[in-house]
Parts: C-alpha cells; sequence; structure tokens
C-alpha cells in the first residue's frame, strides 16, 4: 500500500509519462485486463484514459486495481494512474520514497 507522499510522487511521474492505453466502447475485458496486466509488468505506472463508461470511471478504476494487483494511484479528470512495482528489485524502474513512520 502506497501512502500520499508515494502517491504525490507517482502523480507527478506520470503527469510526465505517456505509457497509457485507453478504455473504450468494449469496456474493461478480459483482454484489457491482461493488456494492463503487461503494461504495468513492463512499465510500472500507467495510466488508463476512458474514452466510454465515464461515469463508472471509479468503480471500474477500482475493479482493474483489483484484478491486476495493482494501486490505483489516482483518477483525474477521464484518466487513471496505476501502480504495480515489479517483484524484482534490480528490475524496478521507479524508486519510491521510503514511508516514515
Amino acid at each position: 500500500m502506497i501512502n500520499a507522499k508515494q502517491r504525490s510522487f507517482l502523480t507527478g511521474l506520470a503527469s510526465k509519462d505517456t505509457v497509457f492505453t485507453q478504455l473504450g466502447k468494449g469496456g474493461p475485458t478480459e483482454a484489457f485486463v491482461a493488456q494492463l496486466a503487461t503494461l504495468l509488468e513492463r512499465h510500472e505506472l500507467v495510466k488508463v484514459k476512458f474514452v466510454d463508461f465515464k461515469d463508472q470511471k471509479k468503480e471500474i478504476s477500482a475493479n482493474l486495481a483489483q484484478a491486476t494487483s495493482s494501486e490505483l494511484v489516482r483518477v483525474i479528470g477521464n484518466t487513471a494512474i496505476f501502480f504495480r512495482q515489479h517483484p524484482d528489485p534490480e528490475k524496478r524502474s521507479i524508486e519510491l520514497p521510503e514511508t516514515t513512520r
């Protein structure tokens, strides 16, 4: 689980990052979930642009995060930001700020 500082950090990265996919009239199909999971594995941080289903974006985003074992960083406008850290520390492209306790 990411904290507020990490969420803010990831949102900043996502504003510069262009790795994204679009959710259109087909909706969140199994193929879309598989595509998102593959993108998360390769890039760790992925934006999903809602072309359709804009009124259901928060619910769909939460379901997509659960289906891909990722974190829903934020929903901004019609774009959702997802993050899943690579399990291998040597293959991670994003280093999160340390958590403070």
